[in-house]
């Protein structure tokens, strides 16, 4: 942010000294033109005006480049941020999702304890909460078409029951963020 202002603060200062170097041009001008006589200044006038014009059309387009490499700036610096934050988010969730595995797993098993189970349970909805509020999305493509975008097919079977190149079973849930994949759903596809 620093380095923004920064960026603005010189692009006014060239902006100034650019003035001041036209109203010190200026005011030589008028200095020499009392010195010499008015042949002279007639001749030397359109040459001096020329020359500040192009002085002042080349400080103006240096202060335009300036300004639009300021908002090239901004603009790739903000990209280049928010592309960090969703590498780093899908970095943590990658990292969070064998833990889930691990509560369906549990969540899957038998027991007596009813209490137990409704702790695993309120756990497994707890993760699921977090991970809604950060954006993922569970792929889950049991009966669907298999897609090589989502899904890895570890196996294949032949099932008349189900159609053709059809998800038959999930071995384990993808999750994705957005459209970036985290994990790829792994599946048996039937009728290949």
């Amino acid at each position: 942010m620093d380095k923004d202002i920064d960026i603005e603060q010189n692009a006014e200062e060239t902006a100034q000294e650019a003035q001041e170097e036209i109203k010190d041009t200026e005011n030589e001008e008028e200095t020499e033109e009392k010195t010499e006589d008015s042949s002279e200044e007639v001749q030397e006038e359109p040459d001096e005006t020329e020359k500040l014009r192009a002085e002042l059309a080349d400080t103006k387009d240096k202060y335009l480049r300036l300004m639009a490499e300021y908002d090239n700036f901004r603009k790739r610096s903000a990209k280049e941020r928010l592309e960090i934050t969703e590498s780093a988010r899908g970095s943590a969730v990658e990292e969070i999702l064998p833990i889930i595995d691990n509560f369906e797993r549990a969540l899957g098993t038998e027991t007596e304890d009813t209490a137990y189970k409704q702790g695993v349970e309120m756990i497994f909805k707890q993760f699921g909460d977090v991970l809604t509020k950060l954006g993922v999305e569970v792929i889950d493509p049991v009966g669907e078409t298999f897609d090589p975008n989502i899904a890895n097919a570890v196996n294949q079977i032949e099932d008349p029951e189900l159609g053709e190149n059809v998800v038959a079973q999930v071995f384990q849930k993808g999750y994705r963020i957005g459209s970036k994949v985290v994990r790829y759903a792994m599946v048996v596809v039937a009728n290949p």
